[in-house]
């Protein structure tokens, strides 16, 4: 079933379907958006921007880009979004593409396949290089495998390598499905109640601790994560996706 499910065919259907569903959430999703005076005004000076989101959200990730952010003024940003190597990743890989987004893909290694490429450095680099350039690349900094919702220290690090800050990126809908997976992935649903929060800018400069600059960036992105869970009815962050199936 897996080897069928990552054949050529199926992948790219499986790539148009997801593609159709990302469109149809960004453009048909009741938006309320806070914090997008701000965030643009940063977005204008920055040399480039991460843009840093949790891994569940990955259907309402490009809800923000197609709304708001590519249209931007200020610079002619590139936009970019961080995808594993895996077999899964490919579909969204050739979603996004359609969107207008381009796929950078890499993962942190796997300590359980020590000797298999995740295309992490490879990954690191081409961010780093779009980052100068003045584009925008989207990271999920607890994917590809957690723990959910934890910063981990590759954001930081290819932020830091780049001189770009970070942009806490939080989204939510109500009602939605949520699945017993790792990150408890979420499944918008059209027509309903969404909520984008851009969280404040995070600057990384190198003589900051990394460590510190992660706690940080979990702050904010907890904060945006709390606020956009509350403007579509939430009123915890774990009730979030439980209310609909």
């Amino acid at each position: 079933m897996k080897s069928l499910f990552r054949s050529k065919p199926v992948v790219i259907l499986l790539g148009f379907l997801i593609w159709i569903w990302m469109a149809m959430i960004a453009r048909t999703l009741r938006w309320t958006v806070e914090g997008e005076d701000a965030a643009k005004a940063a977005w204008a000076e920055a040399p480039g921007v991460v843009v840093a989101a949790w891994h569940s959200r990955i259907l309402l990730l490009p809800s923000g880009w197609v709304r708001q952010m590519r249209d931007w003024p200020g610079r002619d940003a590139k936009g970019a979004m961080l995808i594993s190597l895996s077999g899964d990743g490919e579909p969204v890989a050739r979603a996004i593409k359609h969107l207008g987004l381009e796929p950078i893909r890499g993962s942190a290694g796997n300590k359980k396949k020590a000797n298999k490429d995740k295309g992490g450095a490879r990954a690191i680099a081409e961010s780093v290089r779009l980052l100068k350039s003045g584009g925008a690349v989207c990271i999920t900094p607890d994917g590809p495998r957690g723990p959910r919702e934890e910063v981990s220290l590759g954001a930081i690090m290819i932020a830091q390598r780049a001189g770009a800050p970070i942009l806490p990126y939080a989204l939510a809908s109500n009602p939605s499905k949520r699945f017993d997976s790792w990150d408890r992935f979420i499944l918008p649903w059209p027509f309903v109640k969404g909520a984008i929060v851009y969280g404040e800018m995070l600057e990384t400069p190198r003589s900051e601790s990394p460590e510190a600059l992660r706690a940080e960036l979990q702050r904010r992105m907890d904060k945006a994560t709390r606020r956009a869970e509350a403007l579509v009815g939430y009123t915890l962050p774990e009730e979030a996706g439980l209310s609909a199936t």
